[in-house]
This record gives structure tokens, C-alpha cells and sequence, in this order.
């Protein structure tokens, strides 16, 4: 299953410490304590999608975290009021809540739109662009539990001190990764695409298509290999292997765009004419030495041209499964490599 993950990871509870000196600190550790195994669950899910495992195992870890969700629910639902005082309380109940209706609705809407998101450059953009609305959404719901958060402890004198456990940092990390492999995902996908619509227009031999997709192929791989040379782009913690080999897929199709495909469209054009001078041939009831000579000399020149046509076409498909395989074996490296392993 290819999931790839978003900024979720990263907005549910970064925690923060307390200074317990009175009631109210040791009942703002009550709160957060109610809705920490949540935060446990989901980087577990997060963990196991990003790592290549199964489908069946991810969606049981998703289903999985909806529990741990509303267990919290009930937990921080269970506390009691402080001196009549529910702000913080409420505020935790609301963003649990919140949380639940993201994963259990949104999130499966991404999941769903996985399963379409790679039948065009428009879907998968799309596709992208929901995971990072789902996030701003999470964001701003966090931002408003940690402002109630934090008037609670003003009002009660409690010293907030914010620090970032084990678990924290996991999901900071996960979240910057994403949010790279992403950038250079789509970079890839873009000419990915455009090669699948460049070689089905050739299959069916539809010669103005492929001229289309020729030209949008080499838009696409031209553009992004200037898009890689950004400093955004160009590394992930000192690690170049994804850009480098979405470098070399795109490489390989700026190459066969501009020199190889004109070749393989010159010999449809040569097969339509020679069809045509068959026809010709076979039609005429009286055939001069001149008109075989003709004839022979362009089944000679066909048959030259269907072995530069063999041979170019074999190349090509050699070295793009060849970049293919690398753009795969690099992506799920790099991912396995710096995506932290968390297990509850």
C-alpha cells in the first residue's frame, strides 16, 4: 500500500511539561496523561504505512487508533471538573473529538483517493493538496487546544515549560520527511505520467497524440530537473539518493523525448507510406522491372527500418525500466531509512 503520510503526525499533542507546584498542575497532567496513548497509536500506524507494510496490517493499525481516539474520549470525559472550571477539560474532549472525525473521515477520504489519485497529474496534485488542507486543519484545532491550554495555566499559575520527548521528535521528523519526498514525488509523477500517455498514443499508433505527449514530456522532465537543482530539493538531511534518482528518471525522458521518440514517429510515418505503395504495387495489373525495383527497393528500406525501430525501441525500454527501478529500490531505501521506527 502507498500512503503518503502527511503533517498528522506532527500536530497530535507535542507535549509539553509541567511544573505540578499545585492542584492545577498535577490536574493538567491528569488531562494530558487521559489522551497520550492516542498520540502512541497513530505514530505506530504512521510507522507501519511508511515502511512498505501491508494493506491489511495498516488498516487494522488505522482502525486501531480510532479506538485508542475514543478510549481517550472517554478517559478525559471521565475526569472531573476543576473548582467548577471545564475549559480544559472541554478544550481536550473538542480537539479529541476533532481528531476522531479527521482520521475517521478525512484521512479515509485520502486513503480512498489514493486508489485514483495516479490517473492523472490533476488527481494526484489533488490528492496532495487534501493532505496538506487536513493538516492546516489539524493545526489550527491544535493551536486552539494549546491556547487553552496555556490561559488554563495562566490563570492557575502553572509553569508551562515546552520541551519535545522521544515521541515528539519522531513525529517533527516524520512530518519534514514527508512533506520532502512529497515535493520530489510529484516532480517524478509529472513525467511519469506524461510517459504512460506518450506510449500508449505510440501503441495505438495516433501520431498526433504522441507528438502532444513528446512535447509535454520533455516540458515536465526539462522543468523538474531545474525544480531538483533548488536547495529545498536538492538534499534531505545531507542525503541526495531521491533527487538523484528522480534526476535520473527525468534525464533518461528529456533524452527519449528529444531524440529517441521523433525516431520510433518517423518509422510509423515510413510503415503508412509503405503500406500505401503495397497497395499501389498490388493493384496494378502490369508491373514494369522499374515499378518492382521500386518496390523492392522500399521492402528493403522497411525492413532496415523495422530493426532501428526493434533496436531503438528495446533501448528504451531498457534503460527506463532500469531508471524505474532505481526511482523504487531509492524511494522505499530512502524512506525506510529516515523515516523513525516507532512501536507501541
Amino acid at each position: 500500500m502507498k500512503i503518503c503520510c502527511s503533517l498528522l503526525c506532527l500536530l497530535l499533542l507535542a507535549g509539553s511539561q509541567l511544573h505540578a507546584q499545585n492542584d492545577a498542575g498535577a490536574y493538567m497532567t491528569s488531562i494530558s496523561n487521559a489522551h497520550a496513548d492516542m498520540q502512541k497509536t497513530y505514530m505506530t500506524y504512521i510507522s507501519a504505512a511508511a515502511h512498505g507494510r501491508r494493506e491489511k496490517k495498516v488498516e487494522k493499525l488505522r482502525q486501531q487508533t480510532l479506538e485508542s481516539i475514543t478510549q481517550s474520549r472517554y478517559n478525559v470525559i471521565g475526569l472531573p471538573l476543576y473548582n467548577g472550571d471545564n475549559s480544559l477539560r472541554q478544550g481536550s474532549i473538542d480537539f479529541i473529538q476533532f481528531c476522531y472525525k479527521i482520521f475517521n473521515e478525512d484521512y479515509a477520504h485520502i486513503v480512498n483517493m489514493e486508489e485514483i489519485a495516479e490517473q492523472s497529474v490533476d488527481q494526484m496534485q489533488a490528492y496532495l493538496l487534501l493532505q496538506e488542507k487536513t493538516d492546516e486543519k489539524l493545526k489550527e484545532a491544535n493551536e486552539a487546544r494549546s491556547n487553552i491550554e496555556k490561559a488554563f495555566a495562566a490563570k492557575y499559575h502553572v509553569n508551562l515549560v515546552e520541551s519535545k520527548d522521544e515521541l515528539s521528535e519522531k513525529m517533527e521528523a516524520s512530518s519534514k520527511l514527508n512533506r520532502y519526498s512529497n515535493e520530489v514525488f510529484i516532480v517524478f509523477f509529472k513525467a511519469n505520467w506524461e510517459d504512460n500517455q506518450l506510449t500508449q498514443a505510440l501503441n495505438n499508433k495516433k501520431l498526433n497524440e504522441a507528438e502532444q505527449a513528446k512535447n509535454a514530456l520533455l516540458k515536465f522532465a526539462t522543468d523538474g530537473l531545474k525544480e531538483l537543482e533548488a536547495d529545498s530539493l536538492r538534499s534531505f538531511q545531507h542525503d541526495p539518493s531521491l533527487a538523484n534518482a528522480c534526476k535520473e528518471a527525468l534525464r533518461f525522458y528529456q533524452k527519449m523525448a528529444a531524440n529517441d521518440v521523433p525516431k520510433l514517429m518517423d518509422y510509423y510515418l515510413k510503415e503508412e507510406n509503405f503500406a500505401k505503395i503495397k497497395k499501389a504495387m498490388e493493384a496494378k495489373p502490369d508491373r514494369t522491372k522499374e515499378d518492382v525495383a521500386e518496390y523492392n527497393k522500399a521492402v528493403k528500406e522497411m525492413n532496415a527500418g523495422v530493426d532501428n525501430f526493434n533496436k531503438t525501441n528495446q533501448a528504451l525500454n531498457a534503460t527506463r525500466t532500469q531508471a524505474l527501478q532505481t526511482w523504487s529500490n531509492t524511494e522505499k531505501e530512502f524512506k525506510d531509512l529516515h523515516t523513525p521506527y516507532y512501536k507501541k
